[in-house]
């Protein structure tokens, strides 16, 4: 094995301090796996750490490799490693302490250590990892597909299935056809819900009703409260996967059935959260911020996509030089997501 590898470094907010390096291979200690990685995913909060600083360790002490969803190959494993053995295809886990249950943290310091920010994350040619911080990758997916299970999978399947127990025949809104919402979409339509996608763009809404999706909505051509309203006969959603936050939030309220869910993953309007108190209480709204999800959800995610044969929708793929071009397609919009091919 080659003594030498590339990974990008982050050393502040702002793409001047974006930087491909030399460095070397890292040797996994006990209880540690080395992955060659074969592909990382981006989601939004990646643009958010590399623009914006947001995740990155404070004080920063040294230079951060950026992302959190590797696929890859186990190459070797350190001393004591009972789960993974050389050679087995694996994919990492967003929140490294979180296994099961409700997970650590407390009222004062709820859970925050993620890979990608503020922890070391996986943008290089090596990886090392705790073997506790990564599942087996599904069989029937490629390393560019399985890369894209971690968080944005995850998030959605945690947000319909293991928190909002979806049922067949509820109706689920997904806001946006970013990773997060397609893969919301593919979840529901996977458990038996009608589906109704909501864009602001009439071709990802045509792509979104070839993949399956029961109906369009374009934000942009009407009122998509009244027009989920119309499409339910005023039941209203069942689910809602809420990607934008901020005041947005609002109609979100406004559009769930009586006893609905609302599931809060977004930021892009903003970390502060506004909405009417008369939807949220007469109609009884759960709301509930979504952290991504355990690692025994990504098992169960993992064993759900070879049971069903779910592909993962990629938009684009970018090689591991051209990581600020896929951070550019990312703010531009994508349909599903962006991979960048490392191995």
């Amino acid at each position: 094995m080659t003594k030498m590898m590339k990974r990008w470094t982050l050393n502040g907010a702002g793409r001047d301090n974006l930087t491909l390096v030399e460095a070397a291979v890292p040797t996994p200690g006990p209880g540690e796996i080395l992955v060659k990685a074969t592909a990382a995913s981006l989601n939004y909060r990646d643009k958010l750490l590399v623009d914006l600083g947001f995740g990155l360790p404070v004080p920063q002490t040294e230079p951060l490799t950026p992302l959190s969803d590797l696929s890859g190959t186990v190459a070797a494993v350190g001393p004591g490693v009972t789960r993974f053995a050389a050679g087995d295809a694996v994919i990492s886990t967003f929140l490294p302490d979180w296994i099961d249950g409700s997970g650590p943290g407390t009222a004062r310091d709820p859970n925050g250590r993620s890979l990608g920010g503020p922890m070391q994350g996986v943008l290089a040619e090596y990886v090392v990892l705790h073997q506790d911080w990564a599942v087996r990758a599904p069989r029937t997916l490629t390393g560019l597909q399985s890369s894209t299970l971690p968080c944005a999978g995850l998030t959605a399947w945690t947000a319909l299935v293991e928190r909002g127990k979806l049922k067949a025949g509820q109706t689920v809104v997904v806001i946006g056809t970013g990773g997060v919402s397609i893969f919301g979409m593919q979840v529901a339509l996977m458990h038996g819900a009608e589906v109704i996608v909501v864009s602001g763009d009439d071709r990802k809404l045509a792509w979104a009703r070839e993949l399956g999706a029961h109906h369009g909505i374009n934000r942009q051509a009407e009122d998509w409260v009244e027009a989920v309203y119309r499409l339910t006969g005023d039941h209203g959603a069942d689910h809602i996967v809420e990607t934008i936050g901020g005041a947005h939030l609002d109609k979100s309220l406004r559009a769930a059935a009586v006893g609905g869910r609302i599931s809060l993953i977004g930021v892009i309007e903003g970390f502060e959260i506004s909405g009417g108190f008369g939807p949220f209480a007469r109609k009884r709204v759960a709301v509930e911020g979504i952290q991504v999800g355990h690692r025994r959800a990504l098992e169960d995610l993992v064993a759900a996509v070879e049971l069903s044969g779910v592909t993962p929708v990629i938009d684009a793929v970018y090689t591991m030089a051209d990581f600020p071009d896929a951070l550019d397609h990312l703010e531009r919009g994508p349909f599903g997501k962006v991979v960048v091919e490392i191995g």
